[in-house]
């Protein structure tokens, strides 16, 4: 077990290293205790809510690195996906922060894109899972061109 400090909010959480093709990652959960009970939301979970409402963000073509996207082609091909593909997420009690690494749809504009993502990923995150997203840092990685990838032609003629 290793032991960190979370850049949200300085608590100091317990948990288990694991690696994968994309990023390393620290697997815990963060726990909310009432009356009634005690409900545990896995890092995991967060990381997957706000992976989903990033991809929902028009612009947005891909999430995660070139090696990420590889390891995730090879998942999808199988029946497999990982939602939280280029999602990072420190969860501290009450308050998380969350790392995206995209890939932007040209010619898109991509500040626009990435202001359209920080939004979606602080409300999901906020309604869903009921933290207070302290920031969403957005790192673009890539520019998916249509017209490499055999795209259609609009009404204008252009490649979309």
């Amino acid at each position: 077990m290793a032991s960190t400090t979370n850049r949200v909010d300085g608590t100091t959480t317990a948990g288990t290293t694991t690696t994968s093709a994309s990023t390393a990652t620290q697997a815990t959960s963060t726990a909310q205790a009432t009356t009634a009970g005690r409900t545990i939301i896995d890092d995991t979970v967060v990381a997957k809510v706000a992976g989903i409402a990033a991809r929902d963000v028009p612009g947005v073509f891909a999430l995660g690195g070139n090696a990420a996207r590889a390891f995730g082609a090879i998942r999808d091909a199988i029946g497999s996906s990982a939602l939280g593909q280029g999602v990072r997420v420190e969860v501290g009690e009450k308050q998380v922060a969350v790392d995206l690494t995209i890939v932007v749809d040209y010619p898109t504009p991509m500040t626009a894109v990435a202001s359209a993502v920080r939004t979606a990923v602080a409300d999901a995150v906020t309604e869903l899972v009921g933290l207070e997203v302290t920031e969403v840092n957005v790192a673009i990685n890539d520019v998916n061109i249509p017209a490499l990838n055999g795209g259609e032609d609009d009404s204008d003629g252009r490649v979309r």
